[in-house]
């Protein structure tokens, strides 16, 4: 029998010859030289993932994903005050924040030089250069190996975000991700390490954005490691140009109280995965998130949350509102080890048509080998009551107003769970100006 040979795509032999042009100049020593190998082995044995690949059932990047592009070159001047003029979500001198451009850190535009006690950053490029003895223990712990995108990031990640939150230490000012692409459709690869000792405290917030009109690529990575007694608070936000393809990961060890929520609204093709572990005993977490898609946008959120730890309690709440012929995607598996007993956990999501052409996979899933515990999950999807909008409508509100109204109000239960106000405030309002551009 002839042996089956498959045909790699342009993407995945592009992506080859990347790594092995870029190999040699990428950061770290011979030990993360070592990891880089590795994973791409990894992508070299399967390829980009498709629709026979379960967990990728729904995004086929092998088809999505018709090129790859060049690594990007280190920012111009050009692409550095774009990134100075990104991630306005908080005012002015609120967060502190660490800019990167092109995915390049920039220090000039960076808010590290004088750090709250407790506190140290430093560039992910910078840590690998000195071989940093704690990032070496923890880089690539957390992320899992088999996945696809996050070997990618392995092999290729060039620069990033490295925080330490030490013990007990509480953190004022939030800590903001620039993530800031220019104009130049290039391939950008980030990873950031993120430690919080035991009764630490922080707010992290990453943000995503970039011009339309470039078909830039980005595939960013967070590990986090949160201590026992530790609070962290994280939020997302997602506003890459409308040609985009964006792919991020965050994998996270949590052990006491852990809030993150995802704001997807821009990008043309999107994933975003999230691994968390609950390591620590009655571990509170809030897992939730708000995709607005429109056009032929496509975007995926994937979810795995494994229990490990005994009394442990999660709330997972997605929603998506999808318009023209967009394609939203949640999957989510809750994971209960069997000595994760009396966990109490419990998964929603909730899918808003706005046209006949849009399309909604959601598939909750739960895994349990634990007998003492409290688990569910559900999944709707359907189109605007047209009865609520005809009582809005019957005093007086118009009839785009009140699908407004209600698109709002679909969305509050996932916005309102984030407890600073400022980022919540600003989040409702790019709903709004989302719903604005619609009508």
């Amino acid at each position: 029998m002839a042996e089956l040979k498959v045909i790699k795509t342009a993407a995945e032999t592009a992506l080859a010859q990347t790594f092995s042009q870029a190999r040699a100049h990428l950061p770290g020593g011979e030990a993360i030289a070592k990891e880089r190998a590795a994973a791409f082995d990894v992508f070299a044995r399967e390829g980009l993932p498709h629709r026979r690949v379960e967990d990728w059932k729904y995004t086929d990047l092998r088809a999505l994903m018709r090129d790859a592009k060049p690594l990007a070159t280190p920012p111009d001047a050009q692409a550095k005050a774009r990134a100075k003029r990104a991630g306005a979500l908080l005012d002015e001198g609120e967060a502190l924040r660490i800019v990167f451009a092109d995915g390049a850190f920039v220090p000039e535009l960076s808010d590290t030089a004088a750090l709250e006690e407790g506190l140290s950053v430093t560039s992910l490029a910078a840590a690998l250069a000195e071989n940093d003895d704690e990032l070496m223990r923890h880089l690539g712990k957390l992320a899992p190996t088999s996945d696809i995108a996050v070997a990618l990031n392995t092999a290729l990640m060039g620069d990033g975000a490295v925080i330490r939150v030490h013990a007990g230490a509480t953190i004022k000012r939030p800590l903001h991700l620039v993530f800031a692409a220019s104009e130049k459709p290039a391939a950008s690869f980030t990873r950031s390490l993120i430690m919080v000792g035991k009764g630490g405290r922080v707010m992290m917030v990453e943000s995503y954005e970039g011009p339309a009109g470039s078909g830039y690529q980005a595939n960013a990575a967070l590990e986090m490691f949160v201590g026992d007694e530790a609070h962290v608070d994280h939020v997302k936000v997602i506003v890459e140009g409308a040609d985009a393809l964006h792919i991020s990961t965050l994998a996270a060890a949590i052990g006491a109280r852990f809030n993150t929520f995802t704001f997807t609204a821009g990008g043309a093709v999107i994933r975003n995965q999230l691994f968390l572990k609950f390591d620590g005993e009655e571990t509170v977490a809030n897992i939730s998130g708000a995709t607005l898609l429109k056009g032929r946008q496509h975007a995926d959120t994937t979810l795995v949350a494994t229990h490990i730890a005994r009394g442990c309690k999660s709330r997972e709440v997605f929603k998506s509102v999808l318009d023209d012929e967009a394609h939203g995607v949640f999957q989510g598996r809750i994971m209960v080890r069997p000595g994760a007993q009396q966990t109490d956990a419990k998964m929603m999501t909730r899918a808003l048509l706005l046209s006949d052409q849009a399309e909604a996979d959601n598939k909750p899933e739960l895994e349990i080998f634990a007998d003492d515990v409290q688990c569910g999950h559900g999944a709707t999807a359907g189109a605007i009551d047209e009865e609520l909008k005809f009582y809005l409508m019957a005093r007086g509100i118009p009839a785009a107003e009140a699908e407004a109204l209600l698109i709002q109000a679909f969305l509050g239960e996932a916005i309102e769970g984030i407890e600073h106000a400022g980022m919540r405030e600003t989040l409702i309002e790019q709903v709004a100006a989302w719903l604005k551009a619609r009508v």
